[in-house]
């Protein structure tokens, strides 16, 4: 599932193009999948043709490569989501399902086309779910559509064995002989030093502990996501005690999490989340307001698009069921409206955005109803 983290290493590739970059509705349940190679397969025409008229057939083939293979890997295309992202580069090649649908697309481009992935990264609904037991933590990640589970960072214990060891020690013990008690010459008197419930309480401890800083480090200061915490109540109770993370929230689901399905996890989470959420957007919308009252912000389109060339946009709010038509010239910020509507391709919104993100601003996708102008945008300046 893509996340910030992924959509940051799109934007700002370390490889060398050309960029590769595929979109595509999928299903999740038969028969209805077994159209999904077959659309994958003319997206892969289209970029091989496209590549052609370009480049090399050594270039051609070696890019194609492992695009070709992953359209006969039956498993695969038999454990998808609503959606698909491929991108595809030289010593690059990540794949990508989406909680929603998208339409069919292949660019093959001097950089990665990432505007559909917008509306799915950059929308404030986004949250984590870390789901906790004693003996091991799993991620996950998504929004009110769809969670998935995410990679942890290498550095974040993901069992208590990477803490602990993979033995629990035995209970100390002392055994002493007393005279005169019992029928023989002396009777075992067991003193014990530490049961085996304290042990593991230790232990328990210390891998929560061990979990709670890394994660913050490697996972929650990055993302800044709201972390909704999984697991039986007397574990909860342990991890909150001893955590340093301010994005951990009050409310938690209160259930061992390896019971729990996707949908049942997301579903619990979004409930905890879901008022937060509401809350973050009436406070974009008020700093909005008071911003453009003293003249640092816009929702003129000229003017954010010159603000967004020169790096001058800190907040942008974009209707995410609005489309602008049109394109926007990186270097200048000029923008040349269309007279139809282009495609994917050719949006001046998501222009935008991208150009926010590549200069280091936020960009928030917000429901068309919650937006506080109705020209599609909605920029925060940083002066």
């Amino acid at each position: 599932m893509p996340t910030v983290h992924s959509l940051n290493e799109l934007l700002h590739p370390e490889f060398a193009g050309p960029y590769l970059s595929f979109y595509q509705p999928t299903h999740p349940q038969h028969p209805d999948n077994k159209q999904d190679p077959i659309v994958y397969r003319n997206l892969l025409k289209q970029a091989e043709e496209s590549l052609a008229a370009q480049h090399s057939n050594e270039v051609v083939a070696k890019l194609m490569a492992p695009l070709q293979e992953l359209a006969s890997d039956f498993n695969f295309w038999n454990h998808t989501a609503h959606g698909l992202a491929i991108f595809r580069a030289d010593g690059y090649f990540r794949v990508m399902h989406l909680q929603r649908h998208t339409h069919p697309i292949a660019v093959v481009a001097d950089s990665f086309h990432v505007k559909p992935l917008l509306r799915i990264v950059q929308s404030a609904d986004r949250f984590h779910v870390l789901c906790l037991t004693r003996n091991h933590v799993r991620l996950f990640e998504g929004n009110r559509d769809g969670l998935a589970e995410v990679q942890l960072h290498q550095d974040v214990p993901r069992d208590v064995g990477a803490v602990i060891g993979d033995d629990l020690p035995e209970p100390v013990s002392r055994i002493r002989s007393v005279p005169g008690l019992g029928a023989g010459a002396g009777a075992e008197v067991r003193h014990g030093h530490g049961g085996k419930d304290d042990l593991v309480d230790q232990q328990t401890e210390r891998f929560f502990r061990a979990v709670d800083r890394e994660f913050t480090r490697h996972h929650s200061q990055q993302a800044q996501h709201p972390l909704v915490l999984a697991g039986l109540p007397e574990n909860q109770a342990v991890f909150r005690a001893i955590s340093q993370n301010s994005h951990l929230l009050e409310q938690g689901i209160d259930a061992n999490p390896d019971a729990l399905s996707n949908v049942e996890l997301r579903t619990q989470a979004w409930r905890v989340v879901e008022p937060l959420y509401l809350q973050r957007l009436a406070g974009f919308v008020d700093r909005f307001h008071a911003a453009r009252a003293d003249q640092q912000a816009s929702a003129d389109l000229s003017d954010v698009a010159v603000a967004a060339v020169g790096g001058r946009v800190n907040v942008l709010l974009v209707d995410a069921d609005q489309q602008i038509p049109g394109r926007l010239d990186p270097e200048t910020g000029a923008i040349e409206r269309a007279q139809r509507e282009l495609g994917v391709g050719d949006d001046l919104l998501d222009d935008l955005a991208e150009q926010v993100l590549r200069s280091g601003g936020e960009v928030v996708m917000v429901p068309a109803e919650r937006m506080p102008v109705d020209s599609g945008l909605a920029a925060i300046y940083r002066f």
